[in-house]
């Protein structure tokens, strides 16, 4: 019988050091029902998907601890690569196939084109776009409009249910999906494969996590040199790796289970403490270690002082938020902050400021705004959480005056926004003001008081490490 099928789309650097190297493991152990085939849906990456596609996509995969042991393994679970083309026909008839059961992806958070209340925003103009395609039954360059089109084939070709599985940090990544998958075919005027589409796809939430950096120059000849193979699309990561997904596939799935993956009733615990200690506590020191001229990382996580405000910022204001008396976390919360720490400050990875402190405002919203939210209904103070948006800000107005060392990349930012609150009087007012950010936090008293003493703060950080 020939395998399952999981369609990825996304061959980026985190796909094959985790979701696939979940499948290598069962393929290792000699089940070989699944297999992946993977696309990208836009035209980016080319010269990776192509070194993938002369490879059969086959890879190797680095992994460094954090006491810097590295260890090389080969990747062959994805066994088909699908070129990208205008119109994603090879994409589409793949998804229709009956003996793909699993749909993947992974979306950064902006990619998802959500409001401040995680609604679907058709205003958006690559959104609007694919919703025009959709109407003429064309695929499209968003995550909805490429899934719209496999839907509409696999619906015609009678060819049964899917799962639709998200492999990002999105919160309730799942469902905020399917919610916005709705309304896009519902914007589209396709009512009938709407219903379809709810009656036939689940959408699990799914927590995933390893480090997984932009592959460095120095990674091909690693692997040449340990594995004698001259590998062109190597991917590098840390030993640790996690994923949790919540136990709802309407046609099947490998039997992940038995390689480590957490088959969950919720994901949601897991989700929120990933989001609020790891995720937020990266761009944390990302902005923070920008600040301080640092490259990496793992600088500033081994400076005492950014590593303090991490620190600070969970024991403070998140613990408080997901340990509540009478209901505990699954996590041990303070155990997970320290590794989280010193997974960060593992030098081997070398992970850049520059890719962590991306997308911030998307990350705001969905790392940060929760926590916020929690401890001012809660009447706590914020103190400790209020340090991540005013160092945001900070770096930010770096970027709006052209003083950043690299180019600064947010899918969610408009330019003229960004650069008005930088403008502004009072630009803590202004970054607190902003609903895209904060929704109906943006003005609250409680919030711009908190940010203008953490500003003060993060300005006397900066001050601290201004060269003489």
């Amino acid at each position: 019988m020939a395998p399952y099928v999981i369609l990825h789309l996304g061959l980026g650097s985190f796909h094959r050091a985790h979701q696939a190297v979940y499948l290598q493991r069962l393929i290792d152990r000699g089940d070989r029902r699944w297999q992946l085939s993977g696309c990208n849906i836009r035209p980016d990456m080319a010269d990776v998907v192509q070194a993938l596609a002369d490879q059969g996509g086959a890879y190797t995969l680095e992994t460094v601890t954090p006491a810097g042991v590295r260890r090389y393994e080969r990747i062959t679970a994805i066994r088909e690569i699908i070129a990208y083309a205008p119109g994603l026909a090879a994409m589409v008839v793949r998804g229709a196939d009956p003996a793909t059961r699993i749909v993947s992806f992974t979306v950064t958070e902006a990619g998802y084109y959500l409001d401040p209340s995680h609604q679907l925003d058709p205003s958006q103009p690559e959104l609007a776009a694919d919703i025009a395609r959709a109407a003429r039954g064309e695929a499209g360059e968003t995550v909805y409009g490429a899934v719209a089109a496999i839907l509409r084939a696999r619906r015609a070709a009678g060819t049964g249910p899917l799962t639709l599985l998200n492999c990002d940090n999105l919160r309730h990544n799942g469902e905020r999906f399917r919610a916005a998958l709705l309304a896009f075919l519902e914007a589209a005027g396709e009512g009938p494969l709407a219903a379809w589409t709810r009656q036939n796809t689940t959408c699990p939430n799914a927590m995933v996590d390893r480090i997984t950096p932009r592959p460095p120059p120095a990674l091909r000849e690693r692997v040449r040199q340990a594995t004698g193979i001259a590998d062109a699309a190597p991917v590098t990561g840390e030993s640790f790796i996690q994923w949790v997904i919540e136990d709802d596939f309407a046609a099947g799935r490998p039997a992940w289970e038995q390689v480590g993956v957490e088959l969950v009733r919720s994901v949601q615990p897991y989700e929120e403490a990933k989001i609020r200690i790891l995720n937020a506590s990266h761009s944390c020191i990302a902005w923070a270690g920008t600040l301080a001229g640092l490259q990496y990382i793992h600088e500033g996580t081994l400076d005492p002082a950014i590593r303090q405000m991490a620190h600070d910022y969970v024991t403070e204001d998140v613990i408080p938020c997901l340990q509540r008396p009478g209901a505990p976390s699954p996590v041990d919360l303070p155990a997970y902050r320290d590794v989280v720490l010193e997974r960060f400050a593992n030098p081997a990875i070398r992970d850049t400021n520059q890719r962590v402190a991306a997308d911030g405002f998307a990350k705001i919203p969905g790392f940060i705004a929760p926590t916020v939210r929690e401890r001012l209904a809660a009447g706590q103070p914020i103190a400790a959480v209020a340090m991540l948006p005013a160092l945001f800000l900070a770096f930010l107005q770096r970027w709006h005056a052209g003083e950043l060392p690299y180019a600064y990349q947010d899918q969610g930012m408009d330019p003229a926004t960004a650069h008005a609150i930088c403008a502004a009087a009072d630009p803590a007012a202004a970054l607190a003001a902003d609903r895209q950010l904060w929704g109906d936090l943006a003005g609250d008293a409680r919030l711009v008081a908190a940010l203008r003493q953490a500003d003060q703060r993060v300005a006397a950080f900066v001050q601290g490490r201004a060269v003489p």
